[in-house]
Order: structure tokens, then sequence, then C-alpha cells
């Protein structure tokens, strides 16, 4: 297992600097949630720890510069799950998430009986095996979902990147998809950094939330000391009440100000 470090980690487009100076530490085996509102670059974060844009300061994998890895090498340590992927049209879903075995593989190789017992497997945990042969384009917006998260899953990769993994499915499947990211974490020793919109889920699953506001770092800490009424208004401009269930963990619900409005009138 393997932590994560960004030190004054700044990333530009041509339009300007979109994140500025951030410092993050992820412990090997934690699950750390990027939240914060749209805009606010934590997807941004994301794509540059998974090698795919560019960034001064530094990004460590261990001990290592993410520099010093070539990309397959980078491709067996980091799995990826963007928000909108490019997902090949015709291309059978097995084939897909078969996709996920190909930095274990060397050039020219195909894959084993080992790397079909992966997917295999894989395909059944996130309910995808009745659907192996069918084509990408002919997938609901769920099960694309489902599709792109087993792939990443096939990497069998020490750190998982995911961008908002819940986005296309119905409340059961988030819960479903998030404790099998969960039990895979505890089995596997993962490292986990997701960037999610949803804030109870994410109080729920992370160990520790990081929120981003405008390209900076606003606030670290447990999911109590970040998700609170006056973070959330000031950051989010939104008016929440943060509700302690004993099963459900700290619940951020939504308040009407309208709502709000009326009842102070009738009093």
């Amino acid at each position: 297992m393997s932590g994560v470090s960004l030190a004054a980690v700044s990333i530009a487009y041509d339009a300007g600097v979109v994140v500025h100076e951030i410092d993050l530490e992820v412990a090997a085996g934690e699950w750390v949630g990027l939240i914060g509102p749209n805009g606010a670059g934590k997807t941004t974060v994301l794509r540059a720890v998974a090698g795919l844009v560019s960034y001064t300061g530094r990004i460590s994998i261990g001990t290592h510069s993410l520099t010093d890895f070539k990309a397959k090498d980078l491709a067996r340590r980091i799995a990826f799950v963007p928000q909108s992927p490019q997902m090949p049209a015709g291309m059978s879903v097995a084939q897909y998430v078969l996709l996920g075995r190909s930095p274990h593989l060397s050039y020219f190789a195909r894959e084993g009986a080992r790397d079909r017992r992966v997917v295999a497997d894989v395909l059944d945990r996130l309910w995808l095996s009745a659907l192996a042969g069918r084509p990408l384009d002919r997938l609901s917006g769920g099960e694309r979902q489902r599709a792109v998260i087993a792939r990443a899953l096939a990497q069998e990769s020490p750190l998982l990147l995911v961008d908002e993994p819940t986005s296309a499915l119905d409340v059961g499947r988030q819960q479903e998809v998030l404790e099998l990211i969960d039990r895979l974490r505890a089995e596997r020793g993962l490292t986990v950094i997701a960037a999610m919109h949803d804030l109870t889920l994410a109080g729920q699953y992370a160990d520790r939330l990081t929120l981003v506001v405008g390209g900076e770092v606003k606030a670290v800490g447990a999911p109590p000391e970040v998700l609170t009424e006056d973070v959330i208004g000031e950051h989010y401009r939104a008016q929440v009440r943060i509700l302690r269930l004993p099963d459900a963990g700290h619940v951020v619900a939504p308040v009407r100000p309208s709502a709000t409005a009326k009842k102070e009138v009738v009093k």
C-alpha cells in the first residue's frame, strides 16, 4: 500500500490558474472525499493525481514522485473512474472491462486465465454478469457507470480515484457501489480519493473530507468537523440542517428558504 501526497500543487489552463498550491496528505488505505461547489477544482485535482494534466509542485505516490513512473507503471498503481468516460460503441461490457487488465499485460500479449477470472469476478460483484455480452451503447446510464467502475476495479491498482461514482445511479445502486468500494478497500488495502457532490454520502463513506473552493483547500477533517451548517452555508451558499442519525451519520438536509420565510411571517 502507498499513500498519496500533494505539495504546493497548482494547475493552470488557458483561462488561468484553476488550482492554487494545494497541499493534501492521503494515508495508505484511507478514503478521502473531495467536496466543494461546482467548478471548485475537484476533478482537476483527480486528473493531476492520475497523471492526466500538467501541474507545478509535487505529487508523490509513496516515496516516489509521480513523474518517476512511466505510463504503464502508473496505470498499475492508479485506477481512475472519470465522470464522463469515452466508451467505444459496439464494444461489449466484458471486452470493455477486460481493458482494465491492459497494464498487467506485456506488449502484444493476450489476456490469460487469471485476467479472465478477475474480470468475471468484477462483473459479478457489480451485477453485470448478465450484461457481459451487451454492447456498451445499449446500456442505461446506471449500467454504463457500473461498467466504468468495473473496468477500474479490474486494474487491481492500489490507488482508486473516482469522480462522482454515483452520479447516474439510483439510491439502491449508490449504496451497493459505495459499499463494494469500501469492502474492496478493506480486502485489498485500497487507497481511495473520491470527488462527491452528495455530502451525506461523502460523510458516510470517507474517513476525512477535503473542502475545495475556488481551487483552494478551505477545510480538512473528519466529516463532523467539515459538514457543519456554517461551513456549508458559507461555501455552498445553501441553507441546510445537519441531522445526526444513529445509522446514517451526518445527514445534510436542504432547507427551503421560502418555507423559512413563511414561518417567520406567521410568527
